[in-house]
């Protein structure tokens, strides 16, 4: 029923036994999970993961705040690793300049690498922006023929307004376990905003647990919360949502679909 557009299940030091997890998922409604790299270990780990559990997809590339981890060679190495039919999409990549200290520079030049990444690659991108969205919107917009794949604002909390700039270059927007907090006023409104064939879902994993479990571990157990919340935001019936979502999804990460057929489920 259900789709975690993004988790980092690939924590090996906050969730323990993954089948026994897995097993949890499937129980309580998730069909999908994808699960995102933010270096080149740890999207090597969510590979290795996906071979193991049909619902697990990976994706893979270095997030702003581990471009430390960068090394020569890394990106290849990622290319590699996505040359798997369960490899969807380019992430977690973009800007973060919540913290102090961080060279904008760099995380500009490391955006642009990855974006020219997924065009060489055929891939969608999965892109964070944290307190960066005027240098992000810009190089999204400098780089939108490099787009032509599409791509996802994951856990989005701006406004309508900005929302609509994404939605112009064609992404589509996701929210996480955020848009069920009380104070959570811009990202409810752009949740009543997003298009329906533009929306989707994720929990982001093990972080921003949603209302009623704020503060604790998060899974993709959550996402059904997530999918709730935005129903009711939206005046629209949860199941109807989740296969809006799921359409949506299989869309954007097409991979997806090329991988149900290999293994003979037919066609999506």
């Amino acid at each position: 029923m259900y789709i975690d557009t993004h988790a980092h299940l690939n924590y090996e030091d906050k969730y323990g036994d993954i089948p026994s997890l897995l097993s949890s998922l499937r129980a309580a409604g998730v069909d999908a999970v994808v699960n995102a790299g933010w270096n080149y270990a740890s999207s090597l780990l969510a590979a290795n993961m996906a071979k193991e559990e049909p619902m697990l997809y990976f994706a893979a590339g270095v997030h702003p705040s581990n471009l430390a981890d960068l090394a020569q060679g890394d990106y290849g190495r990622i290319a590699g690793l996505l040359s798997s039919p369960k490899g969807v999409a380019v992430e977690e990549i973009g800007l973060d300049y919540h913290y102090g200290g961080a060279d904008k520079e760099a995380q500009k030049r490391a955006f642009c690498e990855q974006l020219e990444l997924a065009d060489a690659l055929s891939l969608p991108v999965v892109i964070h922006s944290r307190d960066a969205a005027e240098d992000t919107l810009r190089i999204l917009k400098d780089n939108r023929a490099k787009l032509a794949r599409g791509g996802v604002m994951h856990c989005f909390s701006g406004s309508p307004e900005t929302a609509k700039e994404y939605l112009k270059l064609g992404l589509y927007i996701s929210f996480a376990g955020p848009v069920t907090f009380k104070n959570a006023r811009r990202a409810d409104e752009a949740a009543k905003a997003v298009p329906a064939d533009r929306l989707l879902a994720e929990t982001d994993s093990p972080y921003l647990a949603p209302e009623p479990f704020r503060g604790t571990l998060n899974t993709p157990e959550n996402v059904a919360l997530v999918y709730a919340k935005l129903a009711a935001l939206r005046g629209e019936e949860t199941q109807a949502l989740a296969e809006r979502i799921e359409k949506n999804a299989r869309t954007l990460f097409y991979k997806m679909n090329d991988e149900k057929r290999e293994n003979g489920h037919g066609k999506v």
